[in-house]
């Protein structure tokens, strides 16, 4: 699987630069020998796109001077520039000007995937379509959404096989939509059902596709209340589930476990764990403290760039 990845995100820079009148890319990275990569979430700087502080279109060339050199996007913060190729041009030329990956695009806000009403649930399918032209268009080799129903998250086994039913079969539509560009239509754990890992691992192989696949997020294992209490899923098993499956990973640096419990990430554990699955791709830096966004993203790349050093994981 990985070496596929790795054509499949080869291939897709290679055409965006190709469409651009841009000289083909060399794919070598300084450091490619690394056991897996940094990127950075745009989600990390929320606070600073939404007060425009930031600008999405400067958010790439922001992490490169924080030392970071690849970016997953949040389609949230250019929602409406899906389909304005001009818009994208520029996005591509900023990061390929400057070295820069475009690794994938998180996508919200288009509708839910596993509703109950089949038109509700079509025309979300027709609604993520554009996003996965543009994620192609500059080069990105996976499109995140969300395995949201408007069956209620609950305990109760009949409900979350409903839900998985119908959500599987969406992203079966999105990613056969998907084959001729070979973008990856993934999952992220993001509450309810789908921070149960092995609801979200089933819910993929039932898509049975073989470009539907997760992306697991360390701190999204929160599934809702019981009795006023939150509920959760243990974040290490769940990552362990998620992997065999994924194209990418969120970092968060909080986790949860079985009983509801919120702890410091373990970041050695953690990345074991993930690397013991064969995976060398990104991982994603998923947060940024109020105020002190670029200083907390600097330091967990730092741990990161620990970890990456050789028998650091042993």
């Amino acid at each position: 699987m990985t070496s596929r990845r790795n054509f499949l995100k080869t291939t897709g820079l290679a055409s965006a630069a190709l469409g651009l009148g841009l000289p083909t890319l060399s794919f070598t990275r300084p450091g490619a020998d690394l056991p897996f990569k940094i990127s950075l979430a745009e989600w990390s700087v929320n606070r600073l796109l939404f007060s425009k502080k930031l600008d999405h279109l400067d958010f790439p060339l922001e992490a490169k001077k924080h030392g970071i050199h690849a970016v997953e996007y949040v389609n949230q913060f250019f929602i409406d520039k899906a389909q304005d190729f001009n818009y994208l041009k520029e996005m591509n030329t900023r990061c390929l000007n400057e070295g820069i990956t475009q690794v994938l695009i998180m996508v919200d806000r288009e509708g839910m995937l596993g509703a109950r009403a089949a038109a509700d649930r079509q025309k979300a399918v027709e609604n993520h379509k554009k996003w996965i032209e543009a994620a192609n268009f500059l080069g990105c080799h996976t499109v995140r959404v969300n395995g949201y129903s408007d069956i209620a998250w609950s305990d109760r086994p009949e409900d979350a096989a409903e839900a998985s039913k119908l959500v599987s079969d969406s992203i079966h539509q999105l990613a056969t939509f998907a084959e001729s560009s070979g973008t990856h239509i993934v999952i992220e754990n993001h509450g309810g059902f789908s921070s149960n890992g092995k609801w979200l691992a089933e819910t993929i192989r039932n898509a049975d596709h073989p470009l539907a696949g997760t992306l697991p997020d360390f701190g999204n294992f929160r599934l809702g209340t019981v009795d006023g209490k939150p509920a959760s899923y243990d974040s290490y098993r769940g990552v362990d589930e998620l992997m065999p499956l994924a194209t990418g990973v969120s970092l968060k640096p909080k986790v949860w476990d079985d009983a509801g419990q919120e702890s410091d990430l373990d970041y050695k554990r953690m990345m074991k764990l993930v690397l013991s699955h064969g995976y060398s791709g990104h991982v994603g830096i998923e947060h940024g403290d109020k105020d002190r966004e670029w200083e907390s993203i600097v330091a967990i790349r730092e741990i990161l760039e620990g970890l990456q050093k050789p028998n650091a994981l042993k």
